[in-house]
């Protein structure tokens, strides 16, 4: 390939029609391009009305993939004017359809790498090649086995990673010729996908156990050989692997797992912003966790853990929790419960009715909860009678449906708040519209680990920490939490998206000045604000 189509074939160093006449001469681009030299805000602008001409939805997500094939810096110079319309786009929800679809719509691998368990030695080849050179911060990684709310996906799940990516550049800042999206293939049990013959991953059912652990391990080991400071995020592993793996790396090195860590920060962050409305105390709720998966069991850890930290003994933060899965309600001798929910499950004892509380409504009336959080991809299952009869037994309930994609939601905040006439403290885990009711326009946060995510893995790289503890992850939360406007009528529970970069940066700060305090930042790291400005990247040429 000549020296011209390999510059204008790389999108971290090109610029397109950009490039000024003496970059031409001097690169070697006479000729490649026409005549007309524009500037990044004209590009934009030009890119910009054709996104607009394309269908809402995949197609103009499919756009968007070629722009940031061709051009990382105009991909997220654009993103950055348009976030909030952009966002639902190339992540959630529009990001589901373009997984299932991932095989049929391949065109290239974005610079990711994948791993096969056929494969196991040579782990560390793949890593370095899709790296090709370049300095790694920070990998997103997952399996494929538990995409946002639809399940197995196999290797078409990378694209949650490369998705995942996006977003830090976006929010945070990080350089995007610095990260890495992987894809574990370990298999699939999805037979559309078995059965498909267009998929592009590993044609048998999923290898697990020691086999499965083996190739993980592999993975971390060349990961830190390779990158030695890069942060491993773990992205959409299921609720068999995830909480495993998080325990067995995170004392050893930067790790940080979205669906349990960061689910958990961004539902505490909406408590305390809910409470920050309410006037009420977190020690005076109870929570029922309805989907007690990866992401509901690191929601009600992330909230014991404040109750102890705000002085609550162990023994009685847990009688504050109350699970939900399919079985109803969890209790010690509900049988194939995982080791994650044994710490928060009841005794029957507690219930005249116990063996009848296997339906939310019964379990609601039973438990009279304050707050409700619903990560069970179970799609009308806050009824309006379940809403109706939590709101009898408290003033302001908290209810986040946050299951996603949006056809997977347990209710629409509209209808939360029309059946709890304003009453309830809402957040969603999908872009949701104002909601007018009774004369009020009620602003409804979105609980979505975007908001959170960014700035904790920003945050952590830009101070160099040995590991991601508790600590910072609550200082996370209680920033975001602390961001609301508690007085003013149908303020959102979190902050919106379209103030996502802003924020971004006082989490990263926060988070990296927790590790700086704990003493577990780098040495040379002794100013957080300095360190997370010194890490950002601009797009600009």
């Amino acid at each position: 390939m000549s020296k011209a189509m390999e510059i204008l074939n790389n999108p971290f160093i090109n610029k397109g029609t950009a490039f000024t006449l003496e970059e031409r001469k001097q690169l070697g681009l006479l000729g490649a391009l026409p005549a007309k030299v524009r500037t990044l805000p004209q590009q934009a602008e030009e890119t910009y009305a054709q996104f607009k001409d394309k269908q809402p939805g995949i197609e103009q997500r499919k756009f968007l993939m070629e722009v940031f094939n061709t051009n990382r810096t105009l991909f997220f110079y654009l993103m950055g004017q348009h976030i909030v319309e952009f966002m639902p786009v190339i992540y959630d929800p529009v990001i589901a359809e373009s997984i299932e679809n991932y095989s049929e719509l391949f065109i290239q691998p974005q610079q990711a790498a994948f791993l096969s368990i056929d494969d196991p030695d040579d782990v560390k080849d793949r890593l370095k090649n899709a790296a090709d050179g370049r300095d790694i911060q920070l990998i997103v990684v997952t399996d494929g086995e538990g995409i946002l709310g639809i399940g197995d996906w196999g290797i078409n799940g990378v694209d949650i990673s490369v998705g995942k990516l996006m977003v830090y550049t976006a929010a945070a800042g990080i350089d995007p010729a610095k990260v890495l999206a992987v894809g574990i293939d370990a298999g699939t049990n999805n037979e559309l996908l078995l059965k498909d013959p267009e998929y592009l991953g590993l044609k048998h059912k999923r290898v697990t156990g020691e086999r499965y652990y083996a190739l993980v391990d592999e993975f971390v080991k060349a990961a830190k050989e390779l990158f030695p400071e890069a942060l491993l995020h773990f992205e959409d592993f299921g609720r068999d692997n995830a909480a495993v793996i998080l325990n067995k790396y995170k004392d050893q090195m930067m790790v940080f797992n979205d669906d349990i860590q960061g689910t958990g920060i961004i539902s505490l962050a909406g408590v305390l912003g809910a409470l920050n409305i309410s006037k009420e105390k977190l020690a005076d709720q109870k929570f029922l966790t309805f989907g007690a998966g990866t992401a509901g069991m690191g929601i009600a850890k992330m909230l014991f853990d404040e109750l102890v930290r705000q002085g609550m003994a162990p023994a009685e933060a847990k009688k504050h929790f109350y699970l939900v899965d399919v079985q109803g309600l969890l209790f010690d001798d509900t049988e194939g419960l995982t080791p994650e929910q044994k710490q928060f499950t009841r005794q029957r004892s507690e219930f005249a009715n116990a063996d009848q509380l296997t339906d939310l409504l019964s379990i609601v009336k039973a438990v009279q909860p304050t707050v409700m959080i619903g990560t069970s991809k179970q799609p009308g299952a806050f009824t309006e009678e379940v809403v109706k009869e939590m709101a009898a037994h408290t003033d302001r309930p908290i209810i986040f449906p946050i299951s996603n994609p949006t056809k997977l939601i347990e209710a629409q905040p509209k209808d939360i708040l029309k059946w709890t006439d304003g009453k309830a403290l809402v957040a969603a885990g999908i872009p949701v519209p104002n909601v007018e009711l009774n004369g009020v326009t009620y602003q409804i946060g979105q609980a979505n680990n975007a908001l959170v995510y960014p700035g904790v893995g920003f945050g952590a790289i830009a101070a160099k920490t040995k590991v991601v503890n508790e600590k910072m992850l609550a200082a996370a939360a209680h920033a975001l939490g602390g961001i609301v406007d508690p007085d003013q009528a149908g303020a959102a529970v979190l902050p919106p998206v379209a103030k996502l970069q802003s924020f971004t940066t006082r989490v990263a700060e926060i988070v990296a000045q927790s590790a700086i305090d704990q003493g577990l930042a780098d040495p040379s790291v002794t100013d957080a604000k300095q360190a997370v400005a010194a890490l950002k990247w601009e797009p600009k040429y």
